[in-house]
């Protein structure tokens, strides 16, 4: 077991959740972990958050950085408005539901300062666009000028993603992320302005949070959530690494445990990436799992099954001209 100052010196990164800066597969340079501690024992100072101006040809993807380099360096697409409208605007365009935040948080701190998933929503209420949000972060709230109406139509919904319930444990998972009660708060406020919203158990960290399943579920359906699903706590590549680092710094009388039942889930790996299997696993813990997700959205009425979004409603935005409209 590590020692106290080992844990001390490990996690130190105030705000950050991350305790490695992992080598990425797509870069050619090498990283390698010193004692950066000043020789007078003052600690480092914090880590700062960067944000780099990126320009994008496209703006919408259909269906690399992890560690502290994902926290901290932040990349923003300000055109990324401009860049939808023009997309939407092309001949053939197949309106069809779009979804933020499956790749990144679209309600991530930065946002009150540069407003780009404002920007995003203004261009999709403008053109009766349907979409879906999901989020951790209460700023969704700001936007409810926008959610709420799109909403009446029959145009929008939200998932609120909220993994535990203990504060302390969410401090440690996710930092800089809205608290449980927050997060719940934001559901609440969704939910009495006509915003259909659902509650995202993700990730379920077996011995960490699953024992949080159905209070998380109960919690969230107290708030007004008429939807639930979970996601099983993934894997994939350089964040296998990170993440036991993060159980030996936080939870190490665990670490152990936690990976053999992330095992168990994935067939003897840590790690499946058969879409089913990554999502849910298998394996009786992943049955215990299940059952118990779909005996508790039950009792608390979250198996409501929303219709899905309309599209009719869709036009595309006019293209930029100097003359007026001649109707």
């Amino acid at each position: 077991m590590p020692s106290s100052a080992d844990l001390l010196h490990r996690t130190g990164e105030r705000g950050r959740g991350a305790t490695l800066n992992p080598a990425n597969r797509f870069r050619r340079d090498v990283r390698e972990q010193i004692d950066d501690v000043a020789p007078d024992g003052d600690e480092p100072p914090p880590l700062a958050t960067t944000v780099t101006i990126q320009r994008a040809r496209t703006i919408i993807a259909r269906n690399d950085s992890p560690g502290l380099d994902f926290e901290s360096r932040l990349f923003a697409k300000p055109d990324a408005p401009a860049l939808l409208r023009a997309e939407l605007a092309r001949p053939g365009y197949a309106c069809r539901p779009m979804a933020l935040g499956t790749n990144t948080d679209p309600y991530q701190p930065i946002e009150r300062t540069w407003r780009i998933t404002r920007g995003v929503l203004e261009v999709l209420a403008e053109c009766a666009h349907p979409f879906t949000i999901v989020t951790k972060g209460a700023l969704i709230e700001r936007d409810l000028d926008i959610l709420a109406p799109m909403a009446a139509q029959g145009m929008v919904r939200v998932y609120l993603s909220v993994t535990t319930l203990d504060p302390h444990l969410a401090r440690r998972l996710e930092p800089r992320a809205a608290s449980p009660k927050r997060r719940l708060q934001a559901i609440r406020t969704l939910a009495s302005a006509g915003v259909p919203v659902g509650v995202m158990v993700a990730p379920v960290i077996p011995q960490l949070n699953d024992r949080d399943l159905e209070a998380i579920l109960a919690a969230a359906a107290n708030a007004g959530a008429v939807e639930a699903g979970y996601i099983l706590l993934r894997l994939p590549r350089e964040v296998q690494p990170l993440f036991r680092d993060w159980l030996d710094a936080h939870y190490p009388l665990r670490t152990a445990h936690v990976m053999s039942l992330m095992r168990q889930l994935h067939g003897g790996r840590a790690y499946d990436a058969t879409f089913g299997v990554r999502q849910r696993g298998t394996g009786p813990f992943a049955e215990l799992l299940e059952r118990r997700f779909a005996i508790a959205i039950q009792r608390f009425g979250l198996e409501r099954n929303t219709p899905p979004l309309d599209t009719s409603h869709f036009a595309p935005p006019r293209k930029d001209s100097p003359q007026r409209a001649l109707f």
